[in-house]
This record gives C-alpha cells, structure tokens and sequence, in this order.
C-alpha cells in the first residue's frame, strides 16, 4: 500500500501470530472453522495483536534476547532488546546469530544503523514506511538478514519510484547498487529510466554522478529520448570536464556520439569552439570526415559506397519536432481523435527540406475482429453481444503519401508514453516501436485503464504521447 513516496509492507507470516498469542480480551477462528453454519462469524483481534507485540519491542516485555548494534568507526552502540521466536521466524540469518546466545552485536554501517530499530520493527508488525532515501540502506539489512519478503517489497518500490521527485536524484545511485548487488532487473529498470528520460536526467544534478562505465552504456544505445545529438554532445562535455575521465574512456565516449545526426553547420561549429574536440579531434577525425560525407551526398548514393546499416547512422529518440510529434489527447476515454504531422525524409542535410506526411488515429475502444458486436436477426433490436468497452486502446499510425517506399530507407515509428509528472516535467513509462510495414502500434496500452481519472497513464485527465519517425537506411549492393 503506497502513502505517497512511502511504502507500507505487509508481512505474510502476521497469519501465524494469533495462534501463538491468543488473549482473554478476543478468540480466534479460521475461516475454515465457520462451516455452513448462518449463526457462526469471524472474530478478529489481530490489530490488537499486532499492538501488543509493537508493545513488547518498546518495553523489553519478556524479552531474551538483546542485540548490541554498533555503527561502523564509531564508538556509538544501540541496545534492543528482543525475542528470539520473533526474529528467527523471517531470518535465518538471525536464527544461526541467536543459536546458543542471547546477546549478539551486529556492526552496521551509520546509514544502516539509523534504521536497525525500524528494520527490527518489521520483525514485530509486519510493516515498514519507506522514503526514497532509505530504500538501498533497508534493501541492504533485508538482503544481509535474508528477510526475503522485505527484499523483494523494497526492489518493488524501487521500481515504482523511479519518477519521484528527489533534490539530488536517486535513480543513478540505485543503477549502481542493483549493479553491485546483481539484481538485473531493478538495474534494467533503472537503466531504460535513464535512457528513455535522458534530458531531464542530463539537466539535473544526478548527471555528474553517473559513473563511467554507466555513460558508455548509455550511449550504446539508440533508444535514448533527449532533444537531439547536439544535446547529447553538449551535456557529455560538461560531464567530461566535472570527472575528467581517463583518455581511454574519453575516446570510447566521443567515438560514441551519432555525429551524421548532428547538421553540418553545427558539426562545424562544435569543432571550433569544444575545447574537448580541439583537445581530442584526433580521436574521431575519421567519424567527423564520414559525417561530412554523409550530408553532402544522398543517402542513396552513400549506400553504394559505405556500410549505413550501423549504429552510427540510425537516429536515437529525437523529441525535436523535425522528427515527429507531440500528441496531448483530452479525455481520451470519449471517443476517437486523429493528428496529422510531418516529419523530415532524413538525417541527412540532403533530405533535410524534404517532407513527409504521417496520419495517425486514436481509438479508445476498438475491438479486433474476433470481438467485435455480433447482430442476430432473430433478436430484437439487433442487440449486440459484445460491448465496445470491452475493447483496448488502438493507435495507428500510417503515412498520407500513397506508395511510400523510398530506396534504401524505411521507417521505425516510435510512441513515447509520458506520465507522472514531477515539477512540471513529463516521464516517459513506456516505448511502442513498430516498423514501417505495420500500422498499428501493437499492444497499445493494453493494461492501460484510461476511464479511470486516476490511471496512472493519465496526467490531469489526459494522455501525453509523442510519435517519432526514425528513418533507417540499409546497405545497397555495392559499386565496384
């Protein structure tokens, strides 16, 4: 259950406490108990349970066992004093700790030990509010104390917190842990955040902190969403000069950068007046010398001569509006919409001026064929059975000239969905890519509930999308 930026979990094994607590003040009975019988009814008390165990953590009721927690080069040392059956009914860990002993110290580090005593809390109730900066700390005492249902509950918040608000930023610290810790899939997560919202992230403070190896990892990759190339050249130089990197890493990073997708006239300006290109030109000479090549020439003809079909002549997600568009649909629960846009034919300063027409049509409750309303002549009114809120949202997106085939080219559409806004600032959730032969964007919003108001898809009861046109070029036979 989520308050805001905080978690509540609840502990599986709270099922088991009534029976080994049962009090004068209420009974208990399974559900099993009750039988057929009208007369018979639940009694529950296992709130009061629940209360009466917190009040054993906090007067030392009974206890028999203390942990003496010391915080790691400090001389500090924090007594709890605690039960044994408690503690060893979630952590094996504490079962071999507690084994013969009943007094055991455990050295935390100080972010860890500001939040033993919590930690030990959950061991009593069940439960445990979580703030974005204390995730890795417990997600650490979870993993070391094998506390596997907290494990697994603080991971998943993690996940869901990746577009809370944060002063410093959080999301790059987490790639990291999940990185040290081996958790590939909160470290996916966390990395297509990165890539899908990579100008917001390279306009905050979390930028400097992403490490080296993480940058070369981003920029492997051509579903980065930021405004353009240039964007990116820009922001790596201001990275460079607040890490200042090794030489290696520094030539991996600018062979990195997409520079056929950046105009001529910035190419040229970018030469002369970046102090990390004047400084280490001579690492990409070759990748500059290509990029001229490939807007002075057509695509076509540059085909005949050179392998196009690589990473570095494939656009990445450009939010520019030479690339495509936005798409904020009100309502779009009530009925169809459709947008028109342009977007140009290539990177290429050859193809810049030339344009093509895109349609693209929403609908917020079609059905495919198979579900589709079916009328029988023999009822009246021709009822249909199947409604149309059955159905799933569609989006189609297909180009208004006729024939479109263009040698050596086709088209990966893109539609960025944005939600959560945070400071007046849209995340992207998800990414549809589908190629140039199909229309329709497949799995649209498929678990999506847009009739609800508070849809996580929804932002102020609309729906933000954005469709990009990434043109691909492939290798033509070669000219000898």
């Amino acid at each position: 259950m989520e308050r805001g930026n905080r978690l509540v979990l609840g502990g599986q094994w709270l099922v088991l406490l009534p029976l080994l607590f049962i009090t004068a003040e209420g009974a208990y009975a399974h559900k099993s108990d009750l039988g057929g019988d009208a007369t018979a009814t639940l009694i529950n008390h296992s709130s009061m349970v629940i209360q009466r165990l917190q009040e054993l953590l906090q007067n030392a009721n009974a206890s028999d066992s203390t942990l003496r927690i010391r915080t790691t080069n400090s001389d500090e040392v924090k007594i709890i004093h605690t039960h044994q059956l408690l503690l060893v009914l979630q952590s094996d860990v504490f079962e071999g700790l507690l084994e013969n002993k009943s007094v055991v110290t455990l050295l935390e580090p100080p972010e860890c030990a500001v939040l033993i005593e919590k930690f030990i809390r959950y061991f009593y109730c069940g439960e445990i509010s979580v703030q974005l900066n204390q995730a890795i700390p417990l997600h650490r005492l979870a993993s070391k104390y094998h506390v596997l249902e907290l494990q697994k509950g603080v991971a998943d918040y993690m996940k869901t917190h990746l577009a809370s608000d944060s002063t410093q930023g959080h999301v790059v610290t987490w790639y990291h842990y999940a990185l040290g810790i081996g958790d590939e899939t909160l470290q996916d997560s966390c990395l297509k955040f990165l890539a899908w919202n990579l100008s917001t992230v390279m306009s905050s403070n979390e930028w400097a902190t992403v490490s080296e190896d993480l940058m070369v990892s981003l920029l492997q990759r051509s579903d980065l969403v930021l405004q353009s190339e240039l964007e990116l050249f820009t922001s790596i130089e201001e990275w460079v000069n607040r890490n200042n990197p090794n030489v290696s890493i520094i030539e991996k990073i600018l062979r990195s950068i997409r520079y056929p997708m950046i105009p001529p006239s910035h190419l040229f300006q970018i030469q002369k007046q970046s102090m990390l290109l004047v400084s280490y030109q001579h690492f990409v000479q070759d990748l500059l010398f290509q990029a001229f090549q490939f807007h002075s020439a057509s695509p076509l003809h540059l085909a005949k001569y050179f392998e196009v079909n690589c990473s570095m002549f494939i656009p990445r997600n450009y939010l520019s509006s030479s690339w495509g568009s936005q798409w904020i649909i009100n309502n779009p629960a009530r009925d169809d919409r459709s947008l028109s846009f342009q977007s140009q034919l290539g990177p290429s300063n050859f193809d810049s001026t030339k344009k093509i027409t895109w349609n693209a049509i929403f609908s917020p409750r079609w059905l495919p064929v198979s579900l589709r309303p079916v009328y029988s002549e023999s009822m009246s009114g021709g009822s249909p059975s199947n409604r149309l809120e059955d159905g799933r949202p569609r989006l189609v997106v297909t180009s208004a000239m006729s024939g479109l085939d263009f040698a050596g080219v086709t088209f990966q559409k893109t539609v960025l969905i944005g939600v959560r806004r945070q400071q007046g600032k849209v995340f992207v959730k998800h990414v549809y890519s589908v190629h140039q032969s199909t229309d329709e964007v497949s799995d649209f919003l498929a678990q999506a509930d847009l009739q609800k108001r508070t849809s996580e898809y929804l932002i102020d009861n609309s729906l933000h999308l954005h469709i990009i046109i990434k043109p691909i070029y492939h290798s033509l036979i070669k000219a000898k």
